[in-house]
């Protein structure tokens, strides 16, 4: 699926400030743990990755999911984490950002966000930033995630898996991206999110033959179940992720 196998030594990314979306299905698909995956197998190479938190609700101070960024990716947290560029707005009521901000009578501005980001480009070759909830969150009374993607013109990586119902939420955000013009770098299949096996495993093929038949060349990568020995998502996955799979080409040189 990924053409030509490329070993840590022989494969070198070259994409200053690029930016890629993580986003799910819905909430608690695994978007956290894709996060910090990916960006601790990006790490093996010779890029500088940072991750970066759109809104955190249902906490207060340090973004949870920003700490969890750190924990699996190894390292301590950054200055970018304590001075907040990482996660501009965390919200204690646990609930969609616009009504979590709205509790606490504040608003997400998105020019927040969008300044904390290029901050973050502007010292690092990839920045994963980590959607809240799904595609068609609202982040305030009338603007969705799916909006800011589209403004912005951040490829993204839907995070979705096996369990009942995840066809139909995955195919609903797959049309949502062809609809709005986003451009989708491929599907994460979150291996521990379907007790079902028979289930999971039909999905897994619903959802490989829809991505061909909407007419996209990007690939489906297993998430691997972190409770089964730490496995990480392969190197070269992770960078056919990060390049679409047809954009390889792009992102992809022989170490000279």
């Amino acid at each position: 699926m990924f053409g030509r196998q490329f070993s840590n030594r022989e494969l070198v990314i070259r994409i200053m400030g690029k930016v890629i979306v993580i986003t799910g299905i819905d909430t608690g698909i695994g978007k956290t743990m894709a996060t910090g995956l990916l960006a601790r197998t990006l790490m093996k190479g010779s890029c500088s990755v940072m991750t970066q938190k759109l809104v955190q609700t249902g906490c207060s101070g340090a973004s949870e999911d920003i700490l969890k960024h750190r924990e699996i990716m190894g390292i301590p947290l950054q200055e970018a984490d304590r001075d907040g560029t990482t996660c501009p707005y965390v919200f204690s009521y646990p609930a969609s950002p616009h009504l979590a901000a709205a509790m606490e009578n504040r608003v997400v501005e998105t020019s927040v966000i969008r300044d904390a980001t290029r901050s973050l480009q502007a010292k690092y070759d990839i920045v994963l930033l980590e959607g809240a909830g799904g595609l068609l969150v609202p982040l305030d009374g009338g603007l969705l995630l799916a909006d800011y993607l589209q403004a912005q013109a951040y490829p993204l990586i839907l995070v979705t898996g096996g369990r009942l119902g995840s066809i139909n939420h995955t195919l609903l955000g797959l049309e949502a991206c062809r609809n709005r013009g986003l451009q989708l770098n491929g599907l994460l299949y979150n291996l521990w999110s379907g007790n079902d096996s028979v289930v999971a495993d039909d999905t897994r093929k619903v959802l490989q033959r829809f991505l061909r038949k909407y007419g996209y060349g990007c690939p489906l990568i297993d998430l691997p179940d972190m409770g089964q020995g730490g496995r990480t998502i392969p190197y070269d996955e992770a960078v056919c992720l990060v390049g679409g799979g047809q954009n390889e080409k792009q992102i992809q040189h022989w170490a000279q």
